[in-house]
């Protein structure tokens, strides 16, 4: 009876180990007949690399790609867009429109339908792209609207999220 290792990972001990599917023996060590450079081939080997581990950097991009949808109010950074040159509607107005966006995106979650809303109705200059913003980093966007957009999974919208140029709904691309 030969060995079949890989290598897993401990979600107790939050390190990796190695198992043998044939015996169903487990271990810590290295198994034997196998070097540092050999158990870099083993299935699952991605675990030796900390930073690989379950909840590790590797489940936090350093890098999302979103669209949104803006609506700007009175109170925003810069109250005007390419739809209006001075915007006046109360930030309550704004969330007001942004749930009925919301509402519909519920019936239809798509990245199409989401284009479709943003390219008519987002106060921001990405409207013509559908919304979307293109890839960006941590720090490159106002922190409410980097932590929505970071915590999503692809293809996950946002609630309404409020930063200095106004209210958003955040659709996470990839």
């Amino acid at each position: 009876m030969s060995s079949q290792w890989e290598i897993r990972f401990s979600n107790s001990r939050r390190l990796p180990y190695f198992y043998d599917s044939v015996t169903q023996q487990s271990t810590w060590e290295i198994p034997e007949g196998h070097t540092e450079e050999s158990i870099r081939s083993l299935p699952g080997a991605k675990y030796l690399d900390p930073s690989n581990a379950p909840g590790g950097a590797a489940d936090k991009p350093d890098k999302v790609r979103a669209s949104h949808l803006l609506i700007k109010h009175a109170g925003s950074r810069r109250p005007s867009s390419w739809k209006e040159a001075n915007i006046t509607r109360s930030k309550e107005d704004a969330i007001e429109q942004l749930k009925k966006f919301e509402q519909e995106l519920q019936a239809d979650s798509s990245k199409d339908k989401f284009a479709q809303l943003a390219s008519v109705n987002s106060d921001c200059s990405s409207a013509r792209a559908g919304g979307d913003l293109g890839f960006f980093q941590r720090g490159q966007m106002q922190k409410p609207f980097e932590d929505a957009a970071f915590g999503l999974k692809v293809g996950e919208l946002s609630s309404i999220v409020d930063t200095d140029s106004g209210v958003h709904l955040i659709y996470r691309t990839a």
